[in-house]
C-alpha cells in the first residue's frame, strides 16, 4: 500500500513539474512551492510509516520511513533538482529476522 501512495505522490510531483514548465521568472503564480507530511502508526496492524517533502522551485527534498516485514526500519532521504536529478540515500536500521527454514512469516509470533 505504501508503494502505491509513494508512486502516486511521485506522479503528482512530476505532473506538477510538467504543468509549470520551467520559466519561473515571469509568472509569480506558476512558481511551484509546497510542503507536506504525513504518518501512520497503527498499533493493531503494526503499520508504521511516515513521509515529508518540500519543494521550492526546481529543488525537491524529502524523507520517507517504514518498518519492514523483516523487522528492520528503512529510512530514505532524497533530493531532486534540474542538475543532479533524483538522488536517494537509503539506510536500514536494526537486524533482519527471517523465518526458520520451511517456516513462513505468518506462523511466527510477533513481539512489538
Amino acid at each position: 500500500m505504501f508503494k502505491i501512495i509513494a508512486l502516486v505522490a511521485c506522479l503528482a510531483v512530476i505532473a506538477c513539474a510538467q504543468s509549470y514548465g520551467g520559466d519561473y521568472g515571469h509568472d509569480h503564480h506558476s512558481y511551484p512551492k509546497y510542503k507536506y507530511e504525513y504518518g501512520v502508526k497503527d498499533l493493531h496492524t503494526h503499520d508504521h510509516k511516515s513521509q515529508w517533502e518540500q519543494r521550492d522551485g526546481d529543488h525537491v527534498k524529502g524523507q520517507y520511513t517504514l518498518d519492514e516485514a523483516d523487522g528492520t526500519h528503512r529510512i530514505v532521504d532524497y533530493s531532486s533538482d534540474h542538475k543532479g536529478g533524483f538522488q536517494p540515500h537509503v539506510m536500514r536500521k536494526g537486524h533482519a529476522h527471517h523465518p526458520h527454514h520451511g517456516e513462513s512469516y505468518a506462523n511466527i509470533e510477533q513481539h512489538y
